[in-house]
């Protein structure tokens, strides 16, 4: 799944990197281009092998095989200190005997940089992290939102061409996640400095980066924007890795220019466009929980209308969350907002129910 890369493609590229541990390969065959500024996460669940990738891009790891071409270097055989590059661990390994200020100056200093330099360019980060007032304090001294852009701006002072972000929020709360991950990329995008994130929280991965590359047992299964790897998932895993899924396994039976039909146990299935398949090939149907409408009254619709009992039901604030079982057993998910302060859905424990959804709703998934 991964296209082979040109030779001016990418301001960073993997080109067929394999990392083997006692001949297991941990990355297998990873070819990606990933463009000047831009925010790219590699995203999947513990073992999938994106630490790995990033520490062979830091070159704390050395490729089996392949190259790491940036800005049209191979530097697949520098060392970590030959490499443009710098790291941010989830840890964030500030030395606690150190200032924040002593903190961010620290590489400057090894550089042998001049004095005055140093001094200017401590204090742009300072400013640019918003931790002017905290430049003497010690990092047990700041929350975990301020070590972090201690961190960060450690890792940005040297201007490398390359940051590479280890669970980059891994340490905080959720509620302080979700507001450093929009501070991190106005700080990111500000710079413009190309920035490649490991992480295994896709809302992460979907609020902070410009495109995501999927991974499973070292291989990238699909990159894409947000929005294409959500919407568009190209596989099974993909669909039913990023966000809640409903998944349908059937087999082709209509298949035509502008709409197909996939025969489940449950019932056909009708979508809005054709796959270009073959019939009685063997599929699967992918779909969200929000693009299902619930209501106990019979809708006037047609295609894609199945009936079922509510067994579950969770309030979560914003939506309200269903589990229909269907005649047979099979349980759905199904989602709805709340868009009042007040009970708007009349909708309750182990009432008849009928859903649906619209033909553009599925996603047909071939493998």
């Amino acid at each position: 799944m991964n296209l082979p890369l040109s030779a001016g493609d990418g301001f960073l590229r993997t080109d067929q990197l394999v990392k083997r541990f006692d001949g297991v390969a941990a990355v297998d065959d990873v070819s990606l281009s990933i463009h000047k500024g831009e925010i790219f996460a590699l995203l999947g669940s513990s073992g999938c092998g994106k630490s790995t990738l990033l520490r062979m891009l830091a070159g704390f790891e050395k490729p089996t095989e392949g190259s790491v071409i940036l800005d049209g270097v191979d530097i697949a055989s520098f060392p970590p200190y030959e490499r443009p590059i710098n790291m941010m661990f989830q840890s964030y390994a500030l030395f606690p005997h150190l200032t924040v200020w002593d903190n961010i100056a620290f590489g400057l200093k090894r550089e042998g940089m001049p004095k005055g330099e140093i001094e200017a360019r401590v204090q742009e980060m300072l400013k640019l992290v918003q931790l002017e007032t905290f430049a003497k304090r010690k990092p047990h001294q700041l929350s975990g939102g301020q070590q972090q852009r201690v961190a960060l701006a450690r890792s940005l002072a040297k201007r490398p061409q390359l940051l590479l972000l280890d669970e980059p929020l891994g340490a905080l709360d959720k509620k302080l996640r979700e507001r450093t991950q929009f501070e991190l990329v106005n700080i990111l995008e500000s710079v413009g400095v190309t920035c490649v994130m490991v992480t295994h929280d896709q809302e992460e991965a979907m609020a902070m980066a410009s495109r995501i590359a999927v991974m499973s047992h070292g291989r990238v299964l699909q990159v894409g924007t947000p929005k294409e790897i959500y919407e568009h998932p190209n596989c099974r895993f993909v669909a039913d890795f990023i966000g809640n899924v409903n998944m349908f396994e059937g087999e082709l039976t209509v298949d035509e220019a502008d709409r197909c039909e996939v025969t489940t146990e449950q019932g056909v299935v009708n979508v809005g466009h054709g796959i270009s398949g073959t019939l009685g090939m063997s599929v699967a149907i992918a779909v969200r929980p929000e693009k299902i409408h619930i209501d106990k009254t019979r809708p006037d619709v047609n295609v894609n209308l199945f009936t079922g009992k509510v067994r579950e039901i969770a309030y979560f604030g914003s939506y309200n969350t269903f589990i229909v079982e269907m005649p047979g057993g099979r349980r759905v998910k199904i989602t709805e907002t709340n868009t009042t302060r007040h009970e708007s859905s009349l909708i309750t424990w182990e009432d008849a129910v009928f859903f649906w959804w619209d033909d553009s709703a599925p996603v047909v998934l071939t493998q």
